[in-house]
Parts: structure tokens; sequence; C-alpha cells
């Protein structure tokens, strides 16, 4: 069993102790480095939109990214534990919970999901040693919820190799990454399949997107693809259709979920420790009924999709997990999330709108989460189909 120090003060029904005693040390490790590291960069880095380079060999010598694979060194964690370590992220910094995501969820899954075993072999190991580092181009200037059916970047083979044209938005890590996953629609076809492009590929271009609200670290970039030419040993091999993609995207969803629950649990614990210090009439504001209604709302929230995601977890460690079991976890999460992080600025009151009490960066990014990997109301109808046996969708 875990000591009280072991387990977050936000994981109220003590979720943090059907860990492992092995998986507790490699957390406490994690958080250690995010700790020490991490947070004290998170709200300068947020203010400049600056995206702390040299904090990926820290989160490298972690040894902990690609770790749920099955090509990576020793043995696969368990579901529950990559998901507290995305929570563990989030919980320290969104941003840098998404830039991991992005690489290892996204861009390793992929080609985990879909690579040939030569493909896996070439790029894995250096994507696992963060060496190389990826991002994931499914999502369009016109299209985002639409995509499976409006993908409207292109992929016309030309010999050996294949034509890419067209553009995409808001991909993450795609201004320095490595190696892009960019999914485009085979002209002669019509089938969505998958490429990896590499840097410094003619034809590639990144440009960074300025003047966003959340996730400021995080370097999201328009993609312009003309004329691109990537040889056919960088399309992934097992990438024939939409459906291909939406497996990658079923297991992220569960793993934005995890890092609403993290946001949630970092902003309860800032509104906690504030109603505790802050003083007003006297005595800390923690002493007044209508405070403590407050964190007993957000404290139900978090316990409520922490319960979920952990559920989501057994669910895919037993092979039994479906699309709509991500798709409800991740439209839950984010909406509670919303929630908490509302409450939790709103107990800060005007201290709540600045960075140096630390909720306001949380307020900010809780409305990236809320809107990635599928907004509300795509993830509804995902569920709204699976529980009627009727497509809403148009």
């Amino acid at each position: 069993m875990g000591t009280v120090a072991d387990i977050l003060d936000g994981d109220f029904y003590r979720f943090g102790e059907l860990l492992s005693d092995e998986e507790r040390q490699l957390i406490l490790r994690v958080r250690e480095f995010l700790r020490t590291k991490v947070v004290p960069v998170a709200n300068e880095n947020w203010a400049r939109a600056e995206f702390p380079t040299h904090l990926v060999q820290g989160y490298a010598d972690l040894g902990i990214a690609g770790l749920a694979y099955p090509e990576s060194p020793g043995p696969r964690p368990s579901s529950l534990l990559s998901g507290f370590l995305a929570l563990e992220m989030a919980h320290a910094d969104p941003s840098m919970a998404t830039f991991f995501g992005v690489h290892t969820g996204l861009a390793m899954g992929s080609i985990v999901a879909c690579g040939s075993d030569e493909q896996r072999e070439r790029w894995l190991p250096a994507m696992s040693r963060m060496e190389k580092i990826g991002a994931f181009a499914l999502t369009e200037p016109h299209g985002g919820s639409d995509v499976a059916g409006g993908l409207r970047t292109t992929a016309r083979r030309d010999g050996d190799t294949w034509v890419l044209n067209g553009e995409k938005r808001w991909i993450g890590n795609a201004t320095f990454a490595d190696l892009v996953v960019v999914w485009a629609r085979d002209e002669e076809d019509n089938h969505v399949k998958g490429f990896v492009v590499e840097k410094g590929t003619p034809g590639f271009s990144a440009t960074k997107i300025e003047n966003k609200i959340a996730l400021r670290a995080v370097q999201n970039a328009d993609i312009v693809l003309r004329d691109c030419r990537v040889p056919e040993a960088n399309r992934l091999h097992n990438a024939n259709s939409f459906r291909d993609t939406a497996v990658i995207l079923r297991r992220t969803r569960s793993g934005v979920a995890w890092q609403a629950t993290g946001v949630m649990l970092a902003a309860y614990e800032i509104a906690l420790d504030y109603a505790k210090n802050r003083e007003q009439f006297g005595r800390p504001i923690g002493k007044f009924q209508l405070v403590q209604d407050l964190l007993v709302r957000m404290v139900g929230n978090t316990t409520a999709s922490l319960a979920m995601v952990v559920r989501l977890a057994q669910l895919q460690e037993a092979g039994t997990y479906r699309d709509e079991h991500s798709a409800l976890a991740k439209a839950y999460c984010t909406t509670r999330m919303r929630e908490v992080v509302g409450w939790a600025r709103e107990l800060l009151a005007g201290n709540g709108i600045v960075l140096d009490y630390n909720i306001g960066r949380f307020v900010a990014d809780a409305e990236a989460l809320y809107s990635y990997e599928g907004t509300r109301e795509i993830n509804t109808l995902v569920v709204g189909r699976a529980i009627t046996g009727l497509s809403a969708f148009v």
C-alpha cells in the first residue's frame, strides 16, 4: 500500500493505490522530474509561447516514451500505469503532456499500429529514446470533425514514390518534428493512407500558429504539402482506410480523458491550498460554507472522472474496450474538467486570472483539451450510435 505522500490530494478515493509498488515508484520518479524541472518553467514557457527544448532529454531519461508498445524493451506496463503517467504530466503542465502525447500516442502509435515490421524497427527505437520526435497530421484547415469523409490532402502514386498535396492545421510538434505522420486520400482508390514525411523533405513546410490562448508552449503548425515526394518505403503499409486511423484515435482519446483528469486534480489542489491560506474577514476562506461547496464539487467531478478512466484502463487491459468507451470518457471528463477549472478560478477571484497563482494557465489550457481528439458533440454521437444502434451523423 502507498503512503499518504504517494497519493495526490485530489485522489479522494485513492485510486493510485491500485498501482503496483514498482509502478508507483516509476510514477513518483516521473512526478519528481515534473515537480522540479517542468513546473518551475511552465508559466514562463506559456507566457512566451516557447517550447522548452532543454527538457526533452529529461523526458527521454525517464525511459517512458513508447513504454506501452510491444517493441519497447522491458516488460509491458499496464494500461493503468500508462493512464497515470498521462495524468501526472497534465497535472504538471498540459502543454508538455500534449507534446508527449502527440509524440508517443499519435506518431509512435501510428507506426506501431499501421507500420510494417521493418518500419517499426527503423523508426521506433530512436523515437523511444526521443532522439527523433514525431508529429501527427490529420486535421485540415477546412475539416476537423468531418475529416473521415472530407479529407482533402491527396496522395498520388508515381513509380516508387508518392506525391502529396494539401494542407494540414493544428499539427502539434510539427515545427521541429523529425517525422510527421501525414494522412492523405489516395487519388486512385479514394482510401485514406498514412505516410511518414521526414524532416527536410522538399515540398513540406510547417509554419507556427501564433496568438493561441491555450497550450501556448505546444508548437502547433500549419502544414503545406506541395508536390511533396515520399518513398513507398515511407507509406505505412498497414494503413489502408480511415478505420485504421480510428484505431489510433481510440486509444489517444482515452489518453485525453486521463489528461483532463490530471488538469482537474491540479486545479482542485491549487484551489484547496489557496482556500487554506487566503484570509478574508479575519479567517481562511476555506472556513466559509460556499467555498467548501465549490471544493466538494471539484473533488466530486475529479473522483467521478478518475473512476471512469480507471475502469477504461481495465477494459483496455482486458482487450474489450471499444470506440464508444473512449468517446464517452473523453466527452465526460473534459466537460467536468471545464467545470472544475472554472470553479477554481472563481474561488481565487481576481487572482485566478494571472499566471502567478497558476490556475489561469489551466483554465486556458482546458479549452484546448475540451476540443482536440474529437469535440464533445462528435464523441457524443459516437456513444449515441452505440447505445441506440442508430447513427445521427450526417
